[in-house]
């Protein structure tokens, strides 16, 4: 097989299925929030904290497979890894439409995240593999700006659909996924790297996500069970061993899930722990800010989904400002000031918030500033983390961020989930809010202290990465 797609006829039309099947993927990480408090209340049962594993699960098992997914779909064939990851995101979003449970949902989340995880990296490389030469950097912005419409659309389409009703989150995408299942078949042929011939570390990934598991179940869990109870250590202390673990694994492995060279590239560390921070406090905030509109001011999922509109709308806008900033101040700078300004944002929210709704003097400024903030810092980490690696390494290292992100993600929900509670009264209501939006505006200032790290220094890091020892 060659390294290259050859896409059956038309190029630019393979490259709309891909961008639909990624738009499709990624809008399942915005729209199922908005559909949380609807989830919440058809199972009645359902704890807060368990309510939370419809999110986190999602990302654990995204971030675990991301990297070694996309080895396989190298090794083995990225058309046929596509049309698998694809053709599984679409039966499991079908179980998720119908789950009868709340465990049985999680359980098909779970499935929804691996086929995600397998199509986003091979559909990548289809859109490299087809587009080679200069036309392949248009193609994937392209591609990646599928990612963008899908956030800034996500919060209006799933407010939409919960209105009516909230499994039509997931039966949406069965539709879609049918139609782009049997174009890819059309369109699509086979593409592989013949250097790709060793198996990637499974065993590591399913470790990370025991680990990442565990300590999001601490977190969530540790106000039922007690901060100090058997159970809540005993999942921290599960997740330091499977963090060791990994670490010692990837150290020895031949494929690992972190390559550990690449974490001695200065940028490349700190474009991840830039991510993880920043992460963190978005994620969070997102689910938060919703939340209040539901649950304190009873705003419909609609209103909510078009209440929250405005902040992915500004993201675009900004990320071409981002650009321009970079040349003249830097990765990390453009990030930190992206940081700061959300950070910004979730205090002016936080301190101007009451239970009276006044959605354009309370909401919407923040709102905007906090849009802008991410259109500056996101688009800036995911290139920064891989400007200063080989062209061999480039795609691993962009799997290795996104996975950091999804890592903060978790994070970032499970504290939010902690500190929230379940507040009895309006009163004790906004004081737990407001805390909480005091984390997040934390976070987002970690970030940009962490961000200045990002910017390369004038001798080049390629030099600094080493052959990772081969062993069985």
């Amino acid at each position: 097989m060659s390294n290259r797609s050859q896409i059956k006829a038309r190029p630019h039309a393979a490259l709309a299925v891909l961008c639909t099947a990624t738009f499709v993927a990624s809008l399942d990480l915005f729209i199922v929030n908005v559909a949380f408090n609807a989830i919440g209340s058809d199972y009645h049962s359902a704890s807060q904290s368990d309510l939370s594993w419809v999110l986190n699960g999602y990302a654990i098992v995204f971030a675990a497979l991301l990297v070694p997914a996309g080895r396989l779909a190298d090794r083995f064939g990225r058309r046929a890894a596509f049309l698998l990851g694809l053709g599984l995101f679409t039966a499991a979003s079908a179980g998720c439409a119908i789950a009868p449970s709340l465990w049985t949902l999680v359980g098909f989340r779970l499935a929804q995240a691996a086929g995600a995880a397998i199509l986003t990296p091979s559909s990548m490389g289809l859109v490299l593999a087809a587009f080679p030469g200069p036309s392949g950097a248009r193609a994937v912005r392209i591609w990646a700006a599928s990612g963008a419409v899908a956030a800034a659309g996500g919060p209006v389409i799933g407010g939409a659909l919960v209105q009516a009703n909230w499994r039509l989150v997931f039966l949406v995408n069965v539709p879609i996924g049918i139609a782009a299942l049997i174009a890819s078949v059309r369109l699509l042929q086979e593409s592989s790297d013949p250097a790709a011939t060793r198996l990637p570390d499974l065993t590591g990934a399913v470790l990370l996500a025991a680990a990442i598991g565990s300590l999001a179940l601490g977190l969530v869990k540790g106000p039922d069970w007690g901060w100090t109870a058997a159970p809540t250590l005993a999942a921290y202390l599960a997740s330091v061993v499977g963090v060791a673990l990994v670490m010692y694994r990837s150290a020895r492995h031949a494929v690992p899930v972190i390559e550990p060279a690449l974490l001695r590239v200065r940028t490349f560390a700190w474009s991840n722990a830039t991510a993880i921070a920043f992460s963190a406090s978005f994620a969070a905030n997102m689910l938060l800010l919703v939340l209040w509109l539901q649950r304190v001011w009873n705003w419909s999922a609609l209103d909510t989904g078009l209440g929250v509109a405005p902040g992915p709308m500004m993201v675009p806008v900004f990320a071409v400002v981002a650009h321009r900033l970079q040349r003249r101040l830097g990765s990390g700078a453009v990030t930190a000031i992206g940081c700061l300004m959300f950070a910004a944002s979730v205090v002016l929210m936080l301190t101007s918030l009451g239970l009276a709704p006044s959605y354009a003097s309370e909401i919407l400024p923040g709102l905007i500033l906090g849009g802008s903030g991410i259109g500056l810092a996101l688009p800036e980490i995911m290139s920064a983390s891989t400007s200063t690696l080989p062209p061999d390494r480039t795609s691993t290292g962009s799997a290795i961020v996104n996975m950091s992100r999804q890592v903060g993600s978790v994070l970032g929900i499970s504290v939010m989930i902690a500190m929230l509670g379940t507040p009895r009264t309006a009163t004790q209501a906004l004081d737990n809010f407001r805390s909480t939006f005091w984390a997040i505006a934390a976070a987002g200032l970690v970030g940009a202290v962490l961000a200045f790290g990002m910017t390369p220094r004038t001798q080049s890091s390629r030099t600094a990465l080493e052959p990772v020892a081969e062993t069985p």
